[in-house]
């Protein structure tokens, strides 16, 4: 097999700290949310209250589960719910849609309430949705009990969770662009959102706050630059706004993403035995990968090919593997595949099968000397 490899260096001139001592939160984590590989992290697995940010999980499971264009009447169940609210009144009607603006934006837990019962007739059944949803993303330490976030001994989360949560929700559309909404006006009233992130950090694209007497201040937060996509989650810090800013400031410096597979660049080309009007075939990956690596990491790529192929080939069926290693750790891989086709030359009556042991000798020889394939 052939084994190719190249080495990138990544400079920068600052270093993470193992603990940003100028963090004030109790739990922290800041993760890619491409690869949801963890960038920072103190005390990320403390089973926590959660408080608001408990709406992240209810409108992604009111988004999978329900119509934007529903119809919704208020009951009094939903107005008589303690804490911040979007104020509705019994006997409105207001669309799924405007709940989850009204929920996201102000936190409104009447409008919260009114999403779980409209989705599924019961404030413990949407509850059961929600876990139901934290099994399907394999979280470990967290239970739902309610879909606003107030507080209850057996309703919790940890700062890794709420980021994996994070994650799932930024990857719909609807739930991004309500999300990152900075104010709105439904009947006459504007809500504005409390995520303050959106107009005082660049980049921000969404996010949640939250906050009981229990929990203190909670916030998840999604921040995009230079087409790196972090999440940052802060659990009982009293200066969660400062917190975010900085370590999104001190993550984009570090950090950058780097394409270490290129789907529309030719990576090899081998040498085709018994092709018909071609001798060699181009080898690209299978898609792009670009993934975020620290300051001063290296970065080994491997092509692991053969040295050559036999005609029938198609374009798009798998040829080897590309592996990359960050600072000698395996990181991922990405399927090679051909290029091109190459057709199977037809036989010749007479004589073919000597034809081809003949031109395969000197083929492979030939071949073996232009390309460079020595070794075992």
């Amino acid at each position: 097999m052939k084994k190719a490899v190249l080495s990138i260096i990544i400079a920068s001139f600052c270093l993470f700290p193992a603990r940003a001592n100028a963090i004030s939160a109790e739990s922290c984590i800041l993760i890619d949310a491409d690869s949801g590989k963890a960038l920072y992290e103190y005390n990320a697995d403390n089973r926590m209250l959660i408080a608001s940010t408990t709406k992240i999980m209810t409108a992604l499971v009111a988004l999978e589960k329900g119509d934007l264009k529903d119809e919704v009447r208020i009951t009094k169940d939903s107005c008589n719910v303690e804490g911040s609210s979007m104020y509705l009144k019994q006997g409105d009607t207001i669309t799924l849609e405007q709940l989850i603006y009204g929920m996201m934006l102000v936190s409104g837990n009447d409008a919260a309430s009114a999403v779980a019962y409209h989705i599924a007739g019961s404030i413990e059944a949407f509850a059961e949705l929600m876990n139901d949803k934290a099994a399907e993303l394999r979280l470990k330490n967290t239970s739902f009990t309610n879909p606003h976030g107030l507080d209850h001994e057996n309703h919790y989360s940890t700062a890794r969770d709420m980021a994996i949560i994070m994650q799932a929700a930024m990857e719909n559309k609807d739930f991004v662009r309500i999300t990152s909404t900075k104010s709105i006006t439904i009947d006459g009233i504007t809500y504005t959102n409390h995520n303050k992130l959106l107009s005082i950090c660049e980049g921000i694209t969404g996010g949640k706050t939250g906050y009981t007497k229990a929990a203190g201040r909670t916030l998840v937060s999604s921040c995009q630059r230079n087409g790196m996509s972090l999440i940052c989650v802060t659990l009982n810090d009293p200066d969660d706004w400062d917190d975010h800013i900085a370590i999104y400031e001190q993550a984009f410096q570090e950090y950058e993403r780097v394409t270490v597979a290129d789907s529309g660049a030719v990576y090899a080309e081998l040498p085709v035995i018994a092709g018909e009007d071609c001798d060699t075939v181009k080898i690209k990956p299978a898609e792009t990968v670009t993934v975020t690596v620290k300051a001063e990491s290296e970065i080994e790529i491997t092509n692991d090919l053969p040295r050559f192929v036999y005609a029938e080939i198609t374009e798009g069926e798998k040829a080897g593997t590309l592996t990359w290693t960050v600072n000698g750790e395996t990181a991922g891989e990405v399927e090679l595949v051909y290029a091109e086709s190459a057709e199977r030359e037809e036989p010749e009556d007479k004589g073919f099968f000597e034809e081809l042991k003949e031109k395969f000798m000197g083929f492979v020889e030939f071949r073996m000397n232009k390309f460079g394939y020595y070794g075992s």
